[in-house]
C-alpha cells in the first residue's frame, strides 16, 4: 500500500512539473523508472554522434552513458578516469557543440523553471546554448515549488553532497548546509535559471518518478 501511495504521490508531482514545463515552451515527459527514461534516450542516438555528458549522478545511476557508448555514440565526458585538466577543459568545450547534450539539474519547479548551480559553468552554458539537442534528467527528489525552495533545497542538500562527494575542503562538508563560503575550492560560483525554454533549442525534460541525483 505504502509503495502504491508514493508512486502516486510521484506521478502526480511529476506530471505537474511536465505540465508546468511544457507551458514554458519545453518539452516535457514524465516516466515511472530510469530505464524507461532511457528508453526515451536511446533512439535520439546515431552510430558516431557526439554526446555531452553534464556531470550529473542522475545521468550516472540510470546507467546512460555506458548505453550510448553500446549504442556507437562518441562520449564526452569530462569526468572520465584519467584526464589532465587541459584533456578536462577540451572535452568541456567540445559538449558545447555536441549533437545531444545530457544533464541532469538541482531543482525542477511547479512553475516550469530549471535552476543549477556550476563551478566551471560549463554544465548551465551548454543547457543554455550550443548542443544541437539537450535532454536533461531529473529525478522526481528535485520537485519544488518554487525558487525560493529551488534554492534552498540547492543550500542544504545538493551542494553540500557534491562538495563531499568530490571530497573538497569546503565548510558545507563539515557542516552539511551551504555556508557561502570564500574558499578557492569553491564550486557554487555560477547560478543559472531557466524560466523558458531557450530560444531556437530542441530542448527535453524527462521527469523520472524514483529518487536520483543530488
Amino acid at each position: 500500500m505504502e509503495s502504491i501511495i508514493e508512486n502516486w504521490h510521484a506521478k502526480t508531482l511529476g506530471e505537474a512539473a511536465c505540465a508546468a514545463l511544457q507551458k514554458n515552451g519545453f518539452n516535457a515527459r514524465y516516466v515511472a523508472t530510469g530505464k524507461e527514461a532511457l528508453a526515451l534516450i536511446e533512439p535520439l542516438v546515431k552510430k558516431g554522434c557526439s554526446v555531452g555528458i553534464g556531470g550529473s549522478m542522475t545521468v550516472k545511476k540510470i546507467g546512460i552513458a555506458a548505453r550510448l557508448e553500446e549504442l556507437g555514440a562518441v562520449l564526452l565526458d569530462h569526468s572520465k578516469p584519467g584526464l589532465s585538466q587541459d584533456e578536462k577543459m577540451d572535452v568541456m568545450r567540445a559538449q558545447l557543440t555536441s549533437d545531444l547534450f545530457i544533464s541532469g539539474t538541482n531543482a525542477v519547479t511547479l512553475d516550469g523553471e530549471l535552476m543549477n548551480v556550476d563551478g566551471n559553468g560549463n554544465r548551465v552554458a551548454a543547457l543554455t546554448f550550443g548542443p544541437k539537442k539537450t535532454v536533461v534528467v531529473v529525478g522526481v527528489n528535485k520537485i519544488v515549488k518554487n525558487l525560493a525552495e529551488a534554492e534552498e533545497r540547492i543550500m542544504q542538500y545538493a551542494a553540500p553532497m557534491n562538495n563531499k562527494r568530490l571530497d573538497l575542503p569546503n565548510p558545507c562538508t563539515k557542516t552539511g548546509v551551504c555556508m557561502d563560503c570564500r574558499n578557492d575550492r569553491r564550486i557554487c560560483r555560477v547560478y543559472s535559471v531557466l524560466k523558458r525554454r531557450p530560444s531556437r533549442s530542441d530542448f527535453t525534460v524527462i521527469i523520472v518518478g524514483e529518487p536520483a541525483g543530488y
